[in-house]
This record gives C-alpha cells, sequence and structure tokens, in this order.
C-alpha cells in the first residue's frame, strides 16, 4: 500500500525485452535503501517486485497486463521516474490510499501556468470517469492528487510547486500518457450498492437488544 507521495524522481536505465515482458532497471538511491529482493516499489504508480538491488539500482519485471494497462511500455532508458516505496505500518497517510494496480492510462490536454502553481486538465476514459469526483483524490503517475475539476471525459488538478520540481509530472507535454487509478473506494461502493445487498453497520445491535 502506497500514499501517493513521491520520495524520489529515477531514472530508468535499461528496459530490457523479454517476449511479452520487459525487465527494468532502474536508478533510485533513495527508494533502494535497506531494499531487499521481493519488496515492493511503485514505479509511476504501478507497484513493481524487486528483483534485484545493487549500487542505488533496482531491476523489476513487468508482464504484459501491466505493459498494456499503463504507459510503462513507453519507457525508455533516460526517462525520469515517480519512485516511492511502500507506507510502514503506523507510518503517516501524507496522500491517500493508493494500491499501486493502475486502472488506466490517460492523456495530458491542456496545462494552464498560474503566478506560483499550474492547472492541468487531463482526459481519462469514461468508464473511469465516473469514479471521479470534484475534490475527491486520484492517483496521476503515482502522486496523489485533489480533483478540482471533474467532467464526463476530463478531470483537472492545480499542482504546486514542488510537484512540479519533484515529480514528472513538472515535464509531461500535452499529449503525454498518464497512469491512473481511482480511489479504491468508490469501486467498492459501485460493487456492494450493484450487488443489491443491504449495507448494515456492524455495530447495530439486533432488534430484540433493545426490547
Amino acid at each position: 500500500m502506497f500514499t501517493g507521495i513521491v520520495e524520489e524522481l529515477g531514472e530508468v536505465l535499461e528496459a530490457a525485452d523479454r517476449g511479452d515482458s520487459r525487465v527494468f532497471r532502474v536508478r533510485g538511491p533513495l527508494v533502494t535503501e535497506g531494499a531487499r529482493h521481493g519488496d515492493s516499489i511503485a514505479v509511476n504508480g504501478v507497484c513493481l517486485t524487486v528483483v534485484d538491488v545493487h549500487d542505488g539500482e533496482f531491476t523489476a519485471d513487468v508482464m504484459a497486463e501491466s505493459l498494456g494497462r499503463t504507459s510503462l511500455g513507453a519507457l525508455t532508458p533516460g526517462s525520469p521516474v515517480n519512485l516511492e516505496r511502500p507506507m510502514a505500518l503506523g507510518g503517516r497517510l501524507g496522500g491517500h490510499l493508493v494500491q499501486g494496480h493502475v486502472d488506466g492510462t490517460g492523456t495530458v490536454e491542456e496545462r494552464t501556468p498560474g503566478d506560483h502553481w499550474e492547472t492541468v486538465r487531463v482526459g481519462l476514459p469514461a468508464r473511469l470517469a465516473r469514479y471521479v469526483v470534484e475534490k475527491g483524490s486520484i492517483t496521476v503517475d503515482g502522486v496523489s492528487l485533489t480533483v478540482v475539476e471533474a467532467g464526463p471525459e476530463h478531470f483537472t488538478v492545480s499542482l504546486i510547486p514542488t510537484t512540479l520540481e519533484l515529480t514528472t509530472l513538472g515535464h509531461k507535454k500535452v499529449g503525454a500518457p498518464v497512469n491512473l487509478e481511482v480511489d479504491v473506494l468508490a469501486k467498492y461502493v459501485e460493487r456492494l450498492l450493484a450487488a443489491g445487498a443491504p449495507v448494515a453497520s456492524p455495530l447495530a445491535q439486533p432488534e430484540e437488544a433493545h426490547r
């Protein structure tokens, strides 16, 4: 589980094809501190499993499912990537609950500079738009952001100077793809409502207990 607070702007050093998969070698001195084989690191919002760690670098396998559902397939040597380690139990939840399970990709449609920030409009598939609400949370390339406006086929976010400087979102051009993970709570609520089952409070007492 992650929080969407990027710890480090890393760099792809190698992207080697392995048939229907790919092996990435990524530089990330901060996130590799204490990392071991089998640990998780989020790369542009995608939870990847560490295969090997050496001298501030790590390698990870990316399967066809992840390559097809995310923008990782477009990464090449030299590409900057947002990196985050999983949240430690008892740690501060600085952003929101992020699983690292990308739901799909969006496209940067417009960038509007402000005095000290920038408003970015992102287009997204209609199947994901229903989970995005004004003032709700969304993860864009692994960055936890608050939705400013939610439209039927797009949403906007405001990026503060820190986000512009320390994440890939400061350099994404119009037309660039971004990984999107919607709030998992919205998906669970939709599933429960679709099932038509009554949702009872676990604290509710049987009626007989009040007689």
